[in-house]
């Protein structure tokens, strides 16, 4: 069972606006980055097709607290704990820093609320529990 995924990147030009630093949208797309590659560690997916539809999780509530700027050609870390698992939800706790050659900083702190969901052939979505093959991979972080 895993609590925690860490995944390194370097900002590309296209994140970043006139003035040189990330757009603030992209916090939201590294969030989701870092839950697939988090997701595909344990040999999941953020959606499985199943023999009537498939099983998602759509993104209920995000939330981002932006630090210090990031730039052009940065490197980054992005940090995922898994800080809760209901029956229907998982949240996630993000932390990005920059990795600097002194230390790393921390620029922003994140989070993204997920719920389990049905999608069937006529794509009505329902919430529903979370399959227990998946459940079973996924554990919550301590008090870190």
């Amino acid at each position: 069972m895993a609590y925690e995924f860490k995944l390194h990147r370097q900002v590309e030009f296209a994140e970043t606006d006139m003035a040189g630093i990330v757009h603030f949208s992209n916090f939201f797309r590294y969030m989701e980055q870092t839950e697939h590659a988090f997701l595909r560690s344990l040999g999941l997916s953020v959606h499985t097709p199943t023999a009537d539809g498939a099983i998602s999780f759509p993104r209920v509530r995000t939330a981002c607290e932006y630090k210090q700027p990031l730039r052009f050609e940065d490197e980054l870390e992005v940090h995922l704990l898994v800080r809760q698992k209901k029956e229907k939800a998982i949240v996630y706790e993000f932390t990005f820093k920059k990795l600097t050659p002194i230390s790393p900083v921390e620029v922003a702190h994140g989070s993204m609320t997920v719920v389990c969901a049905k999608i069937d052939r006529n794509d009505q979505i329902r919430s529903v529990s979370i399959p227990a093959s998946i459940a079973e991979r996924i554990e919550v972080a301590n008090g870190e």
